[in-house]
């Protein structure tokens, strides 16, 4: 038998709560890591504890949506939604602000080229942004609303996920390796349509498409001349441009 539409939306609602509990913690979970390990400190400039702030509102607030969806509690749902109305600048803004500041303070992680890191994670944020913002745009059609998000909240998972992942091992793949392992996430909703509704819903092709465009766009874009260039002359004279502008394993490692 077919289940009812009733029964469909249940289910959903269940699902993409537990999914939003296992992608939050594993968000928050691989910069909490990092921070046990000494990796990450405290001393930082103020603009890391910002950005860490707005990530953690996003997320939080992700979490909280699906909970109050899985209660049946829609009207209060629809205000917080306005919550992501100003969160998603805020977190383009700190994001990309970060990635160029980094550049000068660490020289960004030792995983990846500077000019990659540069352009595939402004081109992730973007990736972000498009899926958040097309899914704020579709939230009176439910289906694609949610599935957009849950692709947006997987998209900008990625660089907590990648803190618990083995990336010494994948250099010079190490971009691609997350993306993977961050598609995983709407790779399973896809599974749980299928079981669920008896067919993949279209939205979650683009859920993978876009982040997929902008890791590829990033790559090729970043073996430019000029932005090469330009990633080395930002760098110059600066605690960033004491490390090798390309890929590398940590003394220690």
């Amino acid at each position: 038998m077919t289940a009812s539409p009733a029964t469909h939306s249940a289910s959903e609602a269940r699902f993409f709560f537990i999914m939003a509990c296992i992608m939050g913690t594993v968000s928050i979970g691989g910069f909490a890591l990092m921070a046990f390990m000494g990796v990450s400190s405290f001393a930082r400039p103020w603009f890391y504890h910002a950005h860490a702030a707005v990530f953690i509102s996003w997320t939080l607030l992700y979490v909280a949506q699906n909970s109050l969806v899985l209660m049946g509690n829609i009207p209060l749902h629809r205000r917080m939604g306005l919550g992501a109305t100003v969160l998603i600048p805020l977190k383009d803004a700190f994001g990309i602000g970060l990635t160029v500041m980094s550049l000068q303070v660490t020289g960004g992680p030792p995983f990846f080229r500077q000019a990659e890191f540069l352009v595939v994670n402004i081109l992730h944020i973007g990736a972000f942004a498009l899926l958040a913002i097309w899914a704020l745009r579709r939230r009176r059609d439910t289906d694609w609303h949610r599935r957009l998000m849950f692709g947006a909240m997987a998209t900008v998972g990625g660089p907590g996920l990648a803190r618990l992942l083995p990336l010494p091992m994948t250099i010079p793949y190490t971009f691609y390796v997350v993306f993977l392992a961050a598609m995983i996430f709407p790779i399973i909703g896809m599974i749980a349509d299928s079981r669920i509704r008896g067919s993949v819903h279209p939205a979650w092709r683009w859920t993978l498409i876009i982040p997929l465009v902008a890791v590829l766009a990033g790559e090729a874009l970043s073996t430019l001349p000029a932005i090469e260039n330009w990633t080395a002359d930002w760098v110059a004279g600066t605690p960033g441009g004491e490390r090798p502008a390309g890929p590398f394993m940590p003394p220690g490692m």
